[in-house]
């Protein structure tokens, strides 16, 4: 069955958000919060995580919405004060990873078309023993070159923590195109150079079609999955496909 669940209140907290940052941007910052978008998209998680959903079926259920009513107006007054509440929160605690200039010199002032990368995630084992690896850095690159990330806190290369054994992701910056519903095969490669183990190179294609891509889109709920992949100690390859010769003596039984 092909449903199209949406939260509503998720697009109010985005509205709002950007309406108060550009609205506080306007008035010459006097707190001198940092407007920057990881601090954007900060506050909206801090708003998103205390305000209960609202979820629709279909844009079909959009036409039932009162936007007027005094339910509507009242989330949305809920909403403004937990964001108002989420920027002093998190300009208390600003990720170390950002650069917060306070500005957002790289918001796009209009829409343009790129390839919108989805974000790509797997797992990687030790092939001998088949616990998830730690400690371990690995990059991407797409055609040949170091994948850039979308921003700061998707580093890319990426060392694997012990506290997510073997796991890792990215999500890549969207490449830039010239027009809209293009249709492009991008290759990408995962890559891990450790001295413990044999250089890994796991090559895969992601096929995006070009859209615009406006100030303020999210693709976070898109993601590209790949398959398990291991790693192994150096000759330890060549050994699986080695066969021991018996003796004269395992041959007599």
């Amino acid at each position: 069955m092909n449903m199209d669940i949406h939260n509503t209140n998720e697009d109010i907290v985005y509205n709002t958000v950007h309406t108060i940052f550009d609205d506080i941007e306007k008035s010459g910052n006097p707190e001198k919060f940092c407007l920057c978008e990881q601090c954007r998209a900060d506050t909206i998680c801090f708003a998103l995580n205390r305000i209960e959903p609202y979820y629709i079926v279909s844009n079909r259920g959009l036409t039932r919405l009162d936007n007027s009513g005094l339910l509507h107006q009242q989330i949305e007054a809920d909403v403004a004060t937990l964001i108002y509440k989420g920027i002093r929160m998190v300009n208390h605690n600003l990720r170390p990873t950002a650069p917060h200039d306070g500005k957002n010199a790289d918001k796009p002032k209009a829409n343009f078309p790129v390839f919108d990368i989805p974000t790509i995630s797997g797992r990687i084992f030790d092939g001998v023993s088949f616990e998830p690896v730690i400690n371990i850095e690995v990059a991407l690159y797409c055609e040949g070159e170091l994948a850039p990330a979308r921003n700061n806190n998707w580093q890319n290369p990426y060392t694997i923590v012990p506290s997510t054994p073997g796991v890792f992701s990215f999500w890549p910056a969207p490449v830039m195109t010239t027009a809209t519903d293009i249709s492009r095969d991008i290759k990408y490669t995962i890559k891990v150079n450790s001295p413990n183990y044999e250089v890994l190179n796991h090559h895969f294609n992601i096929i995006s079609i070009s859209r615009n891509l406006g100030p303020h889109s999210q693709t976070l709920n898109r993601s590209f999955k790949l398959p398990d992949l291991y790693l192994f100690p150096p000759g330890e390859t060549e050994m699986q496909y080695f066969v021991k010769p018996e003796t004269d003596a395992e041959q007599n039984g």
